[in-house]
């Protein structure tokens, strides 16, 4: 399974939101600005996300957007199936060969696992230190 674009900035956008959480609503602008993204591809992101419940959005001035639940209660598969849709390394899982269906399927659940033990809140307090580059590395 390779994630897009879109599956990354939708993890950036949630991380951000996190970040902030408790704190009132934060524009995409800002967002963008912090992570030198377009913040015109973050508004086509942030549109699933809202609609899957996971944001909501404030207007107004003082507008943007906020998690509707808390960072800990969000993982990374909540983002990734809204985004990317379903968590699977391979198309037509039933209709490979009884070796090759039981390989993909751990892959699968692997993947899986990870993205589901892994919620808004750890990936928000993580350090963007460069001296902690192997905090997140995942053996699979």
């Amino acid at each position: 399974m390779k994630i897009s674009t879109k599956g990354r900035y939708g993890l950036t956008i949630m991380i951000e939101l996190a970040k902030k959480h408790g704190e009132g609503p934060t524009p995409l602008k800002n967002i963008a600005k912090m992570n030198n993204l377009s913040e015109h591809y973050l508004e086509q992101l942030i549109a699933p996300l809202r609609n899957a419940g996971l944001v909501k959005s404030i207007r107004g001035a003082y507008g943007g957007y906020l998690l509707t639940r808390e960072p800990g209660e969000i993982t990374s598969a909540d983002i990734i199936r809204v985004l990317e849709g379903p968590i699977s390394p391979v198309e037509g899982l039933e209709d490979e060969e009884p070796a090759k269906r039981e390989l993909f399927s751990r892959i699968r659940d692997a993947v899986k696992e990870v993205l589901e033990s892994t919620t808004l809140e750890e990936l928000a307090s993580h350090s963007n230190d460069e001296n902690d580059s192997d905090a997140f590395m995942f053996y699979i």
